[in-house]
């Protein structure tokens, strides 16, 4: 064997084959010349790198002709560990006395270039045999149990269940910081492995069965019994990555939970819903990979729940407008301020079938191009102290009211007295409804270019409101209104009253021409604080009239024109008056981002384009517990103080600093 005193060389060539095709050996590397062979190939090849084991410890490497090919180490077990305490079942103080003679498989790296069958499985057996006695001799205490924790995320933990260990649940996905926890929201599965068979009879205690991996027997369906099942479940590490939970937040978000959707109890038929609701929206907001009826139903109940679920959400009788109402009320209470912006966008939804309500082959925005999908029309609300989103209504293709759709339309549950409205019509309805309400104060209305471009939609606009409408870069406006003349009449046929330019009068321009303008001054500014520091852009607001015909209509409007780092411009009008701060408008901006957030929080953490209803009843009801889920995510951001507000004046220019353009066309 080569000097393992010196310094160890890889030798990276590699091994395949069969396990009974080799000798294998391992050694003791703990207080050895192998010790830093071991060192060194965990810290550069174990995703966990390596850095000093507490408390009690010893090393494992595997050798093959004297190549190392596979490491191991075994370390002082987790102080508390609840499926772990559950499956032994001893006391706090049986704990106490017992917790010694556990250990953690802490450490278990095959090396990359080694491709053995069953060579995982075997040495872990071995490794096992030789502890036994290892760990008696260092220590001097007899081991009863081993523990290990392996991250689904990157592994399915084979080598374990080859090796006979038992999976007893996850943990609560956090992590030791000073002298707390930290939640982290990426649980890890827990395998246990009985090295003394009759380890409860050593111990003098009895396994647990009212509590067992993270939820109660699946056989108790009451209301009280699902309420411990959500204080167990795991939290969507998106939803709650900001917020740096301590181990008392989680349990405070688990009873609040609780306590947020008993204030919605009064819309349910029955009381049976109010637990088939709870679990629906449980499942909205925990980490499982799937957000629909079925898993989740699987999750939280059991298979024998799984068409309730979908009942529910379908046929069941409940007030679907007092929960919407209900939902409005409570987060009005939160975030309503004076200078807040009623947000009207529309998101889309792909779909591979044919038979959803409402889908067709239309514009898709998270495809960027024509393509089979659902389309929803919603009205969110943001200012100073937060956002959310308060209603939505699926858009429905004109096709579907021919008379070919009928039988369609009948399957999929549509209203009979539904008509065809456009995507315009909905979304001046969601407002006014919002408006009508008198619960959200308003300064401002925000949407995107698919009803700010519309002339129509605009001038129906509430006229106490300030429109903040983003426009495409093609839109024809006029920076100085020109002269124009009613055609002469000559006393043939009936009188013109067409307009037309005058001679030698400016035609307009795209707004993107008048972004490229050298006459333009642009002002940076600081529109909030990242996680990565400083968001800066640079701003620009030029008084206009819009072009329709090639003519000039309406009042002079602002157009505001917000240059990003990345050099994209985007482009809204406001009908807001000339005096306006320029830093109300900048903040006007920023107050159209938190819809677009609410969508981005609702697709890639609540499942909101995931679902696979079909019907017309269970879309929106689908999409109500999703705007509970960021109402109530929202509300615990609030209580726990951290990341609570929009920041949308955070970094704005003083108004004296800021220089208002003015540009004419020569």
């Amino acid at each position: 064997m080569p000097d393992i005193k010196s310094e160890y060389i890889e030798n990276t060539t590699p091994i395949s084959g069969t396990i009974d095709s080799f000798t294998i050996a391992i050694k003791m590397a703990s207080h050895s010349p192998f010790e830093p062979m071991w060192d060194k190939l965990v810290s550069k090849y174990h995703y966990l790198g390596y850095k000093k084991l507490l408390g009690h410890r010893l090393k494992y490497l595997v050798l093959i002709n004297d190549n190392p090919v596979a490491a191991l180490s075994f370390s002082a077990p987790a102080l508390k560990l609840k499926s772990r305490e559950n499956y032994i079942g001893w006391s706090d103080a049986q704990r106490k006395e017992f917790l010694s003679c556990l250990a953690s498989n802490s450490r278990f790296l095959i090396l990359p270039w080694v491709r053995i069958k069953n060579l995982g499985s075997h040495v872990l057996s071995r490794c096992i045999h030789r502890l036994k006695k290892d760990w008696r001799k260092h220590f001097g205490k007899q081991l009863l149990l081993l523990e290990t924790f392996v991250d689904p995320e990157k592994f399915k933990g084979t080598v374990y269940k080859a090796a006979n260990w038992t999976y007893v649940g996850q943990t609560q996905g956090s992590g030791k910081k000073g002298s707390g926890y930290i939640y982290h929201g990426k649980p890890k599965e827990i395998y246990l492995y009985a090295i003394e068979s009759k380890f409860r009879e050593i111990i003098g205690c009895r396994q647990k069965t009212d509590i067992f991996f993270h939820r109660p027997p699946q056989a108790q369906y009451k209301l009280e019994e699902l309420k411990m099942i959500l204080s167990h479940s795991q939290w969507h590490e998106g939803l709650v990555s900001d917020l740096n939970l301590t181990q008392g937040d989680i349990q405070t978000m688990s009873d609040e939970l609780v306590k947020f959707h008993e204030q919605f109890f009064d819309c349910y038929g029955r009381i049976e819903h109010r637990r088939l609701a709870m679990t629906y929206l449980s499942g909205l907001i925990s980490n499982a990979q799937a957000k629909s009826v079925e898993p989740i139903a699987l999750e939280f109940l059991g298979k024998k729940s799984v068409r309730s679920l979908q009942r529910f959400l379908k046929s069941c009788k409940w007030d679907h407008e007092a929960m919407v109402m209900t939902h409005q009320r409570l987060l009005s209470e939160q975030i309503s301020e004076p200078d807040g912006m009623i947000n009207v966008d529309s998101s889309e939804f792909a779909k591979k079938g044919k038979e959803s309500v409402g889908v067709a082959r239309q514009y898709c925005g998270e495809k960027g191009k024509v393509e089979n999908c659902q389309s929803g029309v919603f009205v969110g609300y943001s200012s100073s102290k937060g956002y959310g989103l308060l209603n939505g209504r699926l858009y429905m293709p004109e096709k579907w009211f021919n008379e070919e759709n009928k039988t369609r339309c009948e399957d999929n549950w549509v209203p009979e007295n539904l008509t065809f409205q456009t995507k315009l019509e909905i979304a001046s309805d969601l407002i006014d409804q919002v408006k009508n309400s008198g619960r959200y104060q308003a300064k401002w209305i925000g949407c995107d270019a698919t009803f700010g471009s519309d002339h129509n939609f605009l001038d129906a606009l509430p006229e106490d409101l300030y429109y903040f409408a983003h426009i495409r870069s093609v839109c024809k406006v006029f920076t100085r209104k020109p002269k124009m003349e009613i055609p002469e009449y000559k006393g043939h046929g009936p009188r013109s009253t067409k307009m037309k330019l005058l001679p030698g009068q400016p035609e307009p321009k795209n707004a993107s021409e008048i972004a490229q303008s050298p006459k333009l001054t642009w002002m940076p500014v600081v529109l909030a604080e990242g996680t990565k520091g400083p968001i800066t852009a640079e701003v620009a607001r030029v008084r206009i009239y819009l072009s329709r015909d090639g003519l000039p209509v309406g009042d002079e409007r602002w157009l505001f024109m917000r240059k990003n780092s990345d050099g994209q411009i985007q482009y809204a009008i406001s009908n807001a008056p000339r005096r306006i701060k320029f830093a109300d408008l900048v903040k006007a901006s920023i107050m159209r981002w938190p819809i677009e957030q609410c969508f981005q929080e609702g697709k890639s953490y609540l499942g909101m384009g995931n679902y696979e209803h079909r019907s017309w009843p269970a879309w929106h009801r689908h999409m109500i517990f999703v705007f509970l889920g960021l109402h109530f995510l929202l509300r615990m951001r609030l209580r726990l103080k951290k990341n609570s507000s929009v920041n949308v004046t955070n970094g704005l220019p003083p108004v004296s600093s800021c220089h208002e353009a003015s540009i004419t066309d020569s």
